[in-house]
């Protein structure tokens, strides 16, 4: 059976905007918007949410400041034939959200 992909999206706590690495990348970024880390993998969304948070090939972001999936932004996309496909999707959902004011990440 060939592998699938998935986008996936966790919703950061707020206090990440406080890093001026995560503001300079988001300078459209509305006051009091949630903030978001967009990721894809051929693990599941779940699986993935809990690697980042016990820091098994974990984007610091998403370690220290996730708090939960968003599959309301995500799971209309999943599953993905491939992991090229999964990447340009990923990049669509960041800029997507990003054109809205929200502070994203993308992994």
């Amino acid at each position: 059976m060939p592998r699938r992909y998935h986008v996936y999206v966790i919703e950061l706590d707020p206090a990440v905007r406080q890093i001026s690495r995560f503001r300079e990348a988001n300078p459209g970024m509305k006051a009091l918007t949630p903030c978001f880390y967009v990721g894809s993998s051929w693990r599941s969304p779940d699986e993935r949410f809990d690697q980042h948070k016990q820091g098994y090939k974990a984007n610091r972001y998403a370690k220290k400041y996730g708090l939960k999936l968003r599959p309301d932004i995500f799971e209309q996309y999943n599953p993905i034939p491939s992991r090229g496909d999964a990447l340009e999707i990923e990049e669509y959902l960041a800029e997507r959200l990003r054109k809205q004011g929200f502070g994203v990440w993308q992994g």
